[in-house]
This record gives structure tokens, sequence and C-alpha cells, in this order.
């Protein structure tokens, strides 16, 4: 049995993804992208920020998609 280790970027992750998941579900919807709010939710913002970091380890740089 082992034990998953998370560093402070994966600890920010599921806290802003179970915040995220709440508003879904105070709002009725299952994606955001059902949202009347989807533009302009800073929730949302801070959502997809933490990803990021988490990917980058907080180190920035680019995403080219």
């Amino acid at each position: 049995m082992s034990e998953e280790v998370l560093d402070e970027w994966q600890i920010a992750l599921k806290q802003k993804k179970a915040e995220l998941e709440i508003c879904q579900k105070e709002h009725h919807v299952k994606s955001c992208m059902k949202c009347e709010k989807l533009l302009n939710c800073t929730l949302r913002d801070t959502y997809i920020k933490a990803v990021y970091d988490s990917m980058s380890k907080g180190k920035g740089g680019g995403f080219e998609f």
C-alpha cells in the first residue's frame, strides 16, 4: 500500500477543483461551459491557474496549444 505525497501545487489544485465542483452543484450544471458566467468567472480563472501551476510547479512558462 503506497500513499500519494502531494506537493503544494497539487494541494492547491485539489482545493480549487473542490471549490469549482461546489459552484457547479450550486448552479445546477455539470460543466462550466454550460454556465452563463463562464467568461467572467474568477473562480474558474483561479482553477485554471492552479492547473497550470500544478503542471509547471509554479515556475511559469507558456503552455502552447
